[in-house]
């Protein structure tokens, strides 16, 4: 029986290609939303769940830090993905023939120095592959999708240009998440990452984070975000080098839930290579 990983978005798009790159043996299970991926593993359409949490060009994916501590999911391994931004037109089309480029909210600034070189507009879509099954169901030679390769291949698009982003290192960070936490993993580099509330004393951020210091603990990102609507209510996101069961990260983190009213770790999990290059 084949084994499901869901991602959001079309085929073709960037968390497809994380797909690929993590578990290459699932079939792909395209959802609509976020958090419609993390019900999918949660009501079984889907052993695992691929979800994107920052870009190198324009940084957190919104709501994804709001969303994995509720989830009931764990984080068992990461991979990272080169966003290189195709124009796909439909056959026959060539880049001059092209006045309009569809593509995600997001992707639109990250190749805008092409498109304006090329005096082609950008317009809106919901989703990069989205974009390419357009353009492929609509045929116009004038109208062009930016998305992946795989979009071109799997809507039978021709590559017009290729790598047209702005940033050569334009990186998307995804993480795979399971119903269950893999605590027996070990590599040479472990990541683990957790969320923290601090308590409502003098200095509570600044004592919590002592004892990675002291410990000797690589933090490699901490982030705050609002919960609940409320502008006191903060909530921390980190990254730290390490197994909860090593000792000083033991250490560090009996030390940081003596400061903090609420302390969860999402996941253990092996550094992708591309992090420790």
């Amino acid at each position: 029986m084949a084994k499901h990983i869901a991602f959001q978005g079309e085929l073709g798009a960037y968390g497809h290609e994380a797909c690929l790159s993590l578990r290459p043996d699932h079939t792909p299970l395209p959802c609509d939303t976020f958090e419609s991926v993390m019900t999918a593993v949660n009501e079984g359409a889907a052993e695992l769940a691929v979800v994107p949490v920052e870009n190198t060009t324009y940084g957190r994916v919104a709501d994804i830090h709001r969303l994995l501590p509720a989830s009931g999911l764990h984080i068992i391994a990461e991979t990272f993905v080169r966003v290189e931004i195709s124009l796909l037109g439909v056959p026959g089309a060539q880049l001059e023939d092209i006045e309009e480029a569809h593509g995600h909210l997001v992707i639109l600034p990250q190749c805008s120095d092409f498109l304006k070189a090329h005096d082609i507009k950008p317009r809106v879509s919901t989703d990069n592959a989205r974009a390419a099954a357009d353009v492929a169901k609509q045929g116009h030679k004038t109208k062009a999708a930016l998305a992946s390769r795989l979009a071109g291949e799997i809507y039978e698009l021709d590559t017009l240009a290729e790598r047209i982003e702005n940033e050569a290192n334009n990186t998307t960070r995804f993480l795979l998440m399971a119903p269950y936490a893999d605590m027996t993993n070990r590599a040479d580099t472990m990541i683990t990452t957790f969320v923290f509330q601090v308590r409502n004393i003098p200095a509570a951020l600044y004592k919590a984070m002592g004892g990675f210091a002291t410990n000797g603990i690589n933090m490699t990102k901490l982030e705050s975000y609002m919960v609940g609507g409320h502008f006191t209510a903060t909530q921390f996101y980190a990254d730290v080098e390490g197994h909860p069961r090593d000792p000083n990260l033991k250490l560090a983190l009996e030390e940081l839930a003596f400061f903090t009213d609420y302390l969860k770790v999402l996941g253990t999990y092996p550094a992708d290579k591309r992090r420790i290059r």
